[in-house]
């Protein structure tokens, strides 16, 4: 005859039973060995690949970052990315990039930037030969093409700024696109990096600055932890500091799939939209666990590691 399991003990198990169902998901799945990198959208699969070609080369983590981003930047994934984005209202692209660096805590970003092809690579470059973390509008082009970023002549921009000035507002403006390559690595040693750019939302006003090259909000790296990145319409994820709040939460012992899903959970609370917030992100941690979470839509993103690599996809969370 079986004996009876006492109720303190019943409930204990049944917790723990629970609790190991929540961290049983391939997205919390432990990378044991190799580098990892993680990145938003299908297009992202293109950055990792690059990314990870590049630390197994011998690069440096911030190299394999740049690189990897140039790359979504050199073709402008989706409109999304680079100098072949969506334009802003008076008709001309203004690109948005950052870069953070794990192990030394620097970080260096460019906004409003005009007529530079690789705005991630002008971002660096303020990272390492300024005393400065953000540059914008002209002074960061200048700063771009003293350090020799490739860069496009911007003679046409004058008149199109003049004739919005005038009050000449075009009507056509695609206005629907918002979309960002935010790409986070982890190498072999379990040292973090990570960087982010985007041409910003499409026929957003002429000067206008989203979240992806603001640390804390697009992107953000600690390395005793864990870093994420954000894409969607920045303004609900800045007025938050929504990646620096997965940080936080994985720092409290979330896996980086709890994490991003709890702070869509509490942007949600507080906002006055609830989940209508078209907001995603990823993360992942120092053990190589990674994760990813949308507001209201299906997400797909990138992994990669050596030998593979894969666009994988999750559903929107579940409204509390």
């Amino acid at each position: 005859m079986l004996t009876p399991i006492p109720a303190r003990l019943s409930q204990l198990l049944l917790l723990l039973f629970l609790l190991t169902g929540c961290v049983g998901t391939p997205m919390g799945a432990k990378v044991l060995d190799g580098p990892l990198v993680i990145s938003t959208w299908p297009f992202g699969k293109h950055a990792n690949d690059k990314a990870i070609a590049a630390l197994a080369a011998g690069k440096s983590l911030i190299d394999a970052v740049e690189l990897g981003i140039r790359e979504t930047e050199r073709v402008s994934a989706d409109g999304s990315v680079g100098l072949g984005g969506r334009p802003n209202a008076a008709g001309y692209p203004q690109l948005d990039a950052c870069i953070m660096d794990g192990p030394s805590r620097d970080a260096g970003a460019v906004a409003g930037i005009e007529g530079i092809v690789h705005p991630i690579s002008a971002a660096r470059h303020v990272m390492e030969k300024s005393k400065h973390v953000m540059l914008v509008g002209e002074g960061a082009r200048w700063f771009a093409l003293e350090h020799g970023v490739e860069s496009v002549p911007i003679d046409d921009l004058a008149s199109k700024k003049q004739s919005w000035a005038e009050g000449h507002r075009p009507k056509d403006v695609d206005r629907d696109g918002h979309d960002t390559i935010a790409l986070l690595v982890r190498d072999k040693d379990g040292h973090l990096a990570g960087g982010c750019s985007t041409s910003g939302a499409g026929g957003k006003l002429p000067g206008r600055v989203g979240d992806s090259p603001i640390l804390g909000s697009g992107l953000y790296v600690d390395e005793e932890v864990g870093a994420a990145g954000a894409t969607g319409i920045g303004e609900n994820v800045m007025r938050y500091c929504g990646t620096f709040l997965i940080v936080e939460f994985m720092r409290q012992g979330m896996t980086p799939q709890a994490a991003c899903e709890e702070a869509v959970h509490r942007i949600a609370r507080l906002d006055p939209r609830g989940y209508k917030l078209d907001i995603c992100f990823v993360a992942l941690d120092k053990t190589g666990r990674y994760g990813a979470a949308a507001s209201n839509q299906k997400f797909p993103f990138a992994v990669a590691t050596n030998g593979k690599s894969k666009v994988l996809t999750v559903e929107q969370v579940t409204p509390r």
